[in-house]
């Protein structure tokens, strides 16, 4: 990666570490034990250099994994890790829109993780009191930036980022240069155009424009998360959100219908089908079924070999002077370590978490799965999305930063959401659209005031 986008990323992400988002559920009041020192035992990854520790080294690692599209990739890293080291390494991946559920129900028994996600401010204050301080330790010495730490209320370096990434629309450039080119494509208006004439030649080409949009729970964060960002981050209006607000105006409504309605209506699946699921997106894009994808830079792997040619376009929606706009970008992926572990099960997991990011075969099949990671010694990223907002922003356009991160309640809120789209999607009246609007604006407050009071 560039240092121009460490420094684009510096800026995002410092942003984005200041979140006072609004709460989830579960919180202990227990204190946190005391961080690692600095200065590794001898026989740890920090004393050898960043080699694995020594044979019999004691304790075990369990990682409840917040990426399910990684699992294949961390498991064959735990084995990697056992065999080398004799280390036990557990990784138990929750699966999409679950982690919140699943961390609570997990640290509830007798071994819970020891090493976890604590992505935003809201769990920040949620789980502080469960995560050790990281600041001085091996793991934190290995970073190439600080932009991914993330603080709890006291101060305290509750977590660190393990990946950057990037969201928007993935396009299939070989079956694109079949109906125009990517150049042409430099705002709403220009792309609408183009899937309009793609779909309006799906049956005589097989191909479409969208892959399907499904709303059941492996999918719809892809819009009610992701899609749903644009209207964020525009109400923002350049002023970035470091708290969250208690309400919104829904002033990009508009905007996100129109990028929405977009998707939906120009896709393999018919909006009346959505609601139930069961369509495999990013198979039907890897089949050439479709021109584009509603995903992230965290799909790249997945793809690349079925998709070579591929790139990622901004959320094009009708706002003044997108042809200015870049990818959405940010991260929600960051380690923290259990501080209710034995302390032998804390070391053996920092061990393993340096390992990840300084043994060169290690970090390259993570990097391959996660894209970027922010440290010293990890292996360069071939991500080209990653690549197109990098480019992007050396081409003088604004970046997306992750505003949705603050959605209030966000599992409460992203149902209401699913409940109205579904409604919208079986008839598109203007009716059901209030509804969404609801959901959406209202939502937010109602939310926000459940968990603020």
């Amino acid at each position: 990666m560039s240092k121009k986008f460490w420094a684009l990323a510096l800026c995002v992400v410092l942003a984005l570490s200041l979140l006072g988002g609004c709460a989830n559920s579960g919180s202990s009041s227990t204190p946190a034990s005391t961080a690692p020192s600095s200065t590794a035992p001898e026989g740890s990854s920090a004393a050898n250099g960043g080699d694995a520790p020594a044979d019999g080294a004691a304790g075990s690692v369990y990682w409840l994994n917040f990426k399910p599209e990684s699992d294949t990739v961390l498991q064959e890293i735990a084995e990697m890790y056992t065999a080398k080291t004799g280390v036990p390494v557990k990784v138990v991946t929750a699966s999409a829109g679950t982690y919140n559920q699943q961390l609570t129900a997990e640290m509830d028994k007798s071994a819970p993780p020891t090493l976890f996600v604590i992505g935003n401010a809201a769990a920040a204050r949620d789980w502080s009191d469960y995560a050790l301080d990281l600041a001085g330790t091996p793991i934190e010495a290995e970073l190439n930036t600080d932009a991914y730490n993330i603080y709890d209320e006291n101060g305290k370096l509750v977590s660190i980022g393990y990946c950057y990434e990037c969201y928007g629309i993935i396009v299939n450039l070989d079956l694109l240069n079949q109906f125009g080119s990517l150049e042409n494509i430099k705002d709403f208006e220009s792309l609408k155009n183009l899937v309009e004439t793609i779909e309006s030649k799906a049956d005589e080409t097989g191909i479409h424009a969208f892959t399907s949009c499904d709303m059941d729970s492996s999918s719809s964060w892809r819009f009610t998360g992701h899609m749903a960002n644009l209207e964020y981050y525009y109400e923002q209006e350049g002023n970035v959100w470091t708290e969250c607000p208690p309400e919104l105006t829904g002033k990009y409504m508009e905007n996100f219908k129109n990028l929405y309605d977009l998707a939906i209506n120009n896709s393999i699946t018919e909006p009346t089908d959505l609601a139930n699921g069961g369509h495999d997106a990013s198979q039907e894009f890897k089949d050439g079924k479709a021109v584009f994808h509603v995903q992230g830079s965290w799909e790249y792997s997945n793809l690349a070999e079925d998709v070579p040619n591929m790139a990622m376009i901004p959320y094009y929606c009708g706002v003044e002077g997108e042809e200015k706009a870049g990818l959405n970008c940010g991260t929600e992926n960051c380690w923290a370590i259990n501080s209710k572990a034995s302390p032998e099960d804390q070391q053996a997991t920092m061990d393993f978490m340096v390992w990840c990011v300084t043994d060169p075969e290690a970090s390259r099949m993570l990097v391959d799965s996660f894209g970027v990671m922010p440290y010293k010694n990890a292996a360069e990223s071939t991500n080209a999305f990653l690549a197109n907002a990098n480019q992007y922003s050396e081409d003088g356009c604004y970046v997306m930063n992750w505003a949705t991160n603050f959605q209030p309640n966000v599992d409460e809120y992203r149902a209401t959401l699913v409940s109205a789209l579904n409604a919208y999607n079986a008839d598109q009246s203007d009716a059901n659209w209030e509804t969404v609007k609801t959901a959406f604006v209202q939502g937010w407050a109602v939310q926000y005031k459940a968990v603020n009071g």
